[in-house]
C-alpha cells in the first residue's frame, strides 16, 4: 500500500513569517524548503556556533546508520517517525525499504508545511507503506491513537520510535521524559527507541549560547547532559556503544573523519526488553 499523507494542512497554520525548527534545519542542511524567518533565525545561530551545519548533517546521517541497522540487523519492519522534518534524500522510509520493500512508516510532524511537501515526495514502494500525519510531539497520545498509526503498524509485532532531533524541544525535563515513556508504552517487547539530541557538554562550541539564540527566534529548545539523555533510556537496554556524539555511533567512513568539536548532538539507541 504506496500510502504518502493522509492529513490536511490548515491553510491558517502556514505561519512563514515565523522561523519553524524544521525549515531551519532544512537550510542548515543545505536546503531550499525554507523562507526568510527560518534562514535569518539560522545564520545568527551559525554565527555563534560556526559548527551548526556539520552537526546536522551529522545527525542527520546517524539516521541512516540507525535505520539501516534496525532493518538489516535487528529485522525490524515497522517506525514511527516523530519530528521528522521536511523530506530530505535518503528518507527513513528510502534507507529501510532498501533493506525490506515491505516495511511501513509513519511520519510525524508539526509543520504544515512539512506535510505539502511529503504529499510529493515521501513516495513508499508497493510493498510497503509510507504515511505522514499532522500531530505535536507534545501530545502522545493523539500521535498513537492516530488511524494512521493504527492502521500501520501491527502491534504485536516490534515497532522502532525515532525520536532524532526533536526532545529538545519539549525544556521541561519531566514532560520530556512523560512523552518519551507514553509513546513507547503502546510498543510490544523487541521494540525500539532511537533518540538523538542537543548535548550541552559536548566538545563543540558555545552549545548554551546557540540555543539561547534558538529561543529568541521562538524555537524553544534545550540542550541537556549525558547523563540526563541517558536518563530517556531508563528500562530499555541499550545498545553498544551506548550514548554518544552521533558521529560515534557505529561509524561510516563518512563520519571517521569529523572532529569532536563540530558535533553538539548525541544518541543512543535501545531495545525494549
Amino acid at each position: 500500500m504506496p500510502d504518502t499523507a493522509d492529513s490536511e494542512p490548515r491553510s491558517a497554520d502556514l505561519k512563514t513569517n515565523v522561523a519553524h525548527s524544521a525549515r531551519v534545519y532544512d537550510y542548515l542542511l543545505g536546503g531550499k524548503d525554507n523562507y526568510a524567518a527560518d534562514r535569518e533565525a539560522a545564520e545568527e545561530v551559525v554565527k555563534i556556533a560556526p559548527y551548526m551545519p556539520t552537526s546536522v548533517r551529522a545527525s542527520r546521517n546517524f539516521m541512516v546508520r540507525v535505520a539501516r541497522h534496525l532493518a538489516d540487523e535487528c529485522g525490524v519492519r515497522q517506525f514511527l517517525d516523530v519530528g521528522t522534518g521536511l523530506p530530505t534524500s535518503p528518507n527513513l522510509h528510502e534507507v529501510v525499504q532498501g533493506v525490506e520493500p515491505t516495511s511501513r512508516v509513519v511520519y510525524v510532524d508539526n509543520d504544515p508545511i512539512v506535510l505539502v511537501h511529503a504529499r510529493a515526495l515521501l513516495t513508499s514502494t508497493p510493498e510497503g507503506s509510507s504515511r505522514y500525519i499532522q500531530a505535536d510531539l507534545a501530545d502522545p497520545e493523539a500521535i498513537m491513537n492516530a488511524p494512521e498509526v493504527r492502521e500501520s503498524f501491527d502491534m504485536t509485532r516490534p515497532v522502532a520510535l525515532c525520536l532524532l532531533t526533536v526532545i529538545h524541544f519539549v525544556q521541561d525535563d519531566d514532560e520530556a521524559r512523560r512523552i518519551v515513556r507514553r509513546l513507547m508504552e503502546p510498543l510490544p517487547s523487541g521494540s525500539y527507541l532511537a533518540l538523538s539530541t542537543i548535548n550541552i557538554e559536548s566538545a563543540a562550541g558555545p552549545v548554551r549560547a546557540a540555543v539561547a539564540k534558538h529561543n529568541e527566534h521562538g524555537i524553544r529548545s534545550k540542550g541537556r547532559t549525558t547523563a540526563q539523555i541517558t536518563g530517556f533510556f531508563d528500562g530499555l537496554e541499550l545498545t553498544d556503544p551506548g550514548v554518544v556524539p552521533v558521529h560515534h555511533w557505529r561509524p561510516d567512513d563518512e563520519a571517521k573523519k569529523i572532529d569532536d568539536t563540530q558535533v553538539s548532538i548525541y544518541g543512543g539507541l535501545a531495545r525494549k526488553p
